[in-house]
């Protein structure tokens, strides 16, 4: 997994986020290029799985969409199939590149708010019932919406050690 992410890492960004201690920005590694979260939203959204389909949908040079897609493969994101070799090899989105769903609706409904002057350009609507879908802030525990300014952060169980260290010492010079 480390090749892939090395891989990924260079192709993307050129940089890493080793000195952060942060989820948003490991997930920035592998999906917070230009294009990747474009070609995800095409592959969720619109069915694409064909290089050609992407290339002619997003106007993509071809060289950014083939590392993107092929860096994706190596990050687990997507899976490269090969059903006809004249048709070219499909990229289906893994359930890891599935779990970016609400990631993209979220992005969507800020920029419905902040980008969006003539309003929103597409809605997400559940299926089912007609009704818009939506992502929302809620706790896990008693269901409440709170605000944003409600939310605060403590460290998980992913936290390093020494970096708990640092933040006590910090707490402790105040």
């Amino acid at each position: 997994m480390m090749q892939a992410r090395s891989y990924i890492v260079r192709s993307m960004l050129g940089k890493t986020y080793d000195s952060q201690v942060c989820s948003i920005a490991r997930a920035l590694e592998l999906v917070g290029e230009r294009w990747s979260l474009l070609i995800v939203r095409d592959a969720l959204f619109a069915g694409t799985t064909r290089y050609v389909e992407f290339q002619r949908r997003l106007r993509i040079a071809t060289n950014i969409l083939q590392s993107r897609l092929d860096g994706f493969v190596a990050a687990g994101i997507m899976e490269r199939r090969t059903r006809s070799s004249a048709a070219g090899p499909e990229y289906l989105l893994t359930d890891k590149g599935r779990d970016l769903a609400p990631v993209l609706v979220a992005l969507t409904q800020w920029g419905d708010r902040w980008a969006a002057p003539d309003g929103p350009p597409i809605c997400y609507t559940h299926e089912t019932c007609g009704s818009t879908a939506g992502v929302e802030i809620t706790c896990a525990k008693c269901g409440a919406l709170p605000d944003a300014d409600e939310v605060i952060i403590r460290p998980g169980p992913g936290m390093p050690a020494e970096y708990l260290q640092r933040m006590a010492a910090a707490r402790a010079a105040y």
